[in-house]
């Protein structure tokens, strides 16, 4: 039988969004390491969480090299 912790929340029963903010804040501090143990719940969503922060960077980045560039091209 599983028992219920305090506040009436099973073991699982976490709010995920905490997981999913930590992985966007782990991607800002550069930490790849995950707090979670592999293949749990709580895992699965800081991993989205990282990816998440990851493409909206990645996203971001490109916006800015397209404005970078200019209407001259160079070696010719």
């Amino acid at each position: 039988m599983i028992q219920s912790r305090r506040f009436g929340l099973k073991k699982y029963d976490a709010p995920l969004r905490i997981q999913f903010e930590k992985g966007v804040q782990c991607f800002r501090q550069g930490r790849i390491k995950s707090p979670y143990p592999l293949n749990t719940m709580q895992y699965r969503e800081w991993q989205r969480g990282f990816n998440s922060a990851y493409m909206n960077n990645l996203k971001r980045v490109k916006e800015y090299e397209f404005r970078k560039r200019g209407t001259k091209v160079y070696g010719k």
